[in-house]
């Protein structure tokens, strides 16, 4: 008897020890012990010369972001490295910092991938889990530094799939994943996590009017990342299907044309699939007038009134599809088809 008294004190007062803890709290411990040494805060500092002190680092800000690879590749936000040209990675419980280089970004997805340039002793890749089972309800983590308190873990659920959210450069990030875990300033491209501590997202915008979580916070989902990285890894931008034109900016078209409907042809490129199909751009005289050319009014059969309209149609194509294009000149409504050709995002 006294000897199992003897058991029950040390097993009360051993560390770690989670008799008295529920189930769902086991678990979580669980998960955030499994994924925060995969997780890493991101400092961007720019370089900028100093007429008095030479080169000098200037802090650009400061977010999150996860081990891809056993090769040292750290994804993050764009954002998140945005004007930075050198970056500076740091691990949970390991005090040295760790240099890393830019490898590639994607704006329009804000997505971007750094490589240290040394390894820590050990290097615990994530696990990559799916995002396109997800359901509305079931729990989700986030782990960041927001506010520089480095490594906190918030909970709550998935509150809603599919959600389109403002980009960068005119587009909209689709599928985007809303959550009411608390995400604030310094989690942005940091894991979220479902309940097997796989990643099924990561942390990047919240909707607030004071600059706080509000309970609306939005991941980049894991599935487009999938299709992001390796490009970048590969290649150092990504390689996207397009009709080899440029397109007026949205807020020139009502004033060139009085419309806002369709897009106007900039320019095309000279050895392009565009300009093999007999596409016309602006052109300009000797006098300074300039001309518009062809105005695309659907693209695959879709209405085209938006540089995001036309993203969107080919974001769900690949290099060579052929696709119907719509377009007037002078007046009249043609239609061709145009093959599509590999451009780049950068």
């Amino acid at each position: 008897m006294k000897a199992m008294f003897l058991v029950l004190i040390l097993l009360l007062t051993t560390p770690g020890f989670t008799a008295d803890l529920l189930p769902v709290e086991t678990k979580t411990i669980d998960i955030y012990r499994r994924a925060v040494p995969s997780t890493v805060n991101v400092s961007n500092i720019k370089l900028a010369k100093n007429f008095y002190y030479g080169e000098v680092e200037i802090p650009q800000g400061q977010g999150s972001g996860w081990v891809w690879d056993a090769e040292g590749h750290i994804v993050t936000n764009f954002h998140v490295v945005q004007g930075g040209n050198n970056f500076v990675v740091t691990f949970y419980n390991d005090p040295k910092q760790y240099h890393a280089k830019l490898v590639g970004t994607a704006p329009d997805k804000d997505i971007a991938v750094l490589k240290l340039e040394e390894k820590p002793a050990k290097l615990s890749p994530i696990t990559i889990g799916n995002s396109k089972n997800l359901l509305v309800g079931q729990y989700s983590f986030a782990i960041g530094s927001p506010f520089g308190l480095d490594y906190t873990l918030t909970t709550g659920v998935i509150s809603a799939l599919g959600r389109k959210i403002d980009g960068i450069g005119g587009v909209k990030i689709n599928d985007m994943i809303q959550t009411d875990a608390a995400i604030n300033m310094g989690n942005s491209g940091g894991p979220l996590l479902d309940s097997s501590g796989s990643i099924i997202g990561m942390n990047t915008v919240i909707f607030s009017t004071s600059g706080s979580s509000a309970g609306l916070g939005f991941a980049v989902p894991v599935d487009t990342i999938k299709q992001i990285v390796p490009q970048l890894i590969t290649h150092g931008k990504v390689i996207r299907p397009g009709l080899g034109i440029g397109i007026v900016p949205d807020s020139m078209k009502s004033r060139l044309t009085g419309k806002t409907k369709g897009l106007i042809i900039s320019y095309i490129d000279d050895k392009g699939s565009a300009a093999k199909a007999g596409l016309k751009g602006m052109t300009q005289d000797q006098y300074g007038r300039v001309y518009i050319g062809d105005i695309i009014l659907a693209v695959a059969g879709k209405e085209v009134n938006s540089l995001d309209d036309i993203y969107q149609i080919l974001e769900t194509k690949k290099v060579g599809d052929q696709v119907d294009v719509k377009y007037q000149r002078e007046g009249k409504t043609l239609t061709t088809k145009i093959t599509l050709q590999a451009i780049s995002s950068q």
